[in-house]
């Protein structure tokens, strides 16, 4: 077989497959969560904050320490181009919003040593726990039904899921929603 024909057939499979993928998730009813309506069940969970993890140095950081925040959660890791590239955006948002009451943290599938450094060389300056199983838990809870990498929520200050995003996140699209959510200046 031509490469040019080899290359057209694969092609033209993956369209097929991802397109198959799609169609699937709309046959199921799968929506973006940022539009589901929480349910009885959730409301007698634990607040969305309540989970720990370990940071990059092994000790146990619970997420409710930012209670009284706007949080946004980014669930990441470290081969995942798309995480990746958003990584710099969110922490130039940190930067412009942190003094006004906004906090990113990140929760990366993967394991401590990698995302340490990942971290240290990258220089990414909001606090940033790792993990595994538990990660892919505390994410479904967040509403990431399908476990695709990155995906974002936004937690309000009194806990509340305000925002999730599913794939990398345009930074413009980010600042103007959390800016909306900060209290003025």
């Amino acid at each position: 077989m031509k490469a040019g024909l080899r290359w057209l057939l694969v092609a033209a499979l993956g369209l097929a497959a991802a397109g198959g993928g799609y169609w699937l998730q709309r046959a199921r009813g799968v929506t973006a969560p940022a539009a589901a309506a929480p349910t009885a069940s959730s409301a007698a969970e634990a607040p969305l904050l309540a989970a720990e993890f370990l940071d990059l140095d092994g000790r146990p950081l619970r997420l409710d320490r930012w209670t009284g925040r706007l949080v946004v959660v980014n669930f990441w890791a470290t081969w995942c181009p798309p995480c990746v590239r958003e990584l710099p955006a969110f922490m130039r948002l940190q930067q412009t919003f942190g003094a006004r009451g906004l906090q990113f943290v990140g929760v990366a599938l993967d394991s401590r040593e990698e995302v340490a450094k990942f971290v240290a060389g990258h220089g990414i300056d909001f606090p940033v726990v790792a993990g595994e199983e538990d990660v892919a838990r505390y994410m479904r809870r967040l509403g990431n039904t399908i476990g695709a990498l990155p995906y974002t929520v936004v937690i309000d200050p009194d806990g509340r899921l305000l925002h999730s995003h599913q794939g990398e996140w345009p930074e413009a699209d980010a600042a103007r929603l959390i800016e909306g959510w900060l209290a003025p200046d």
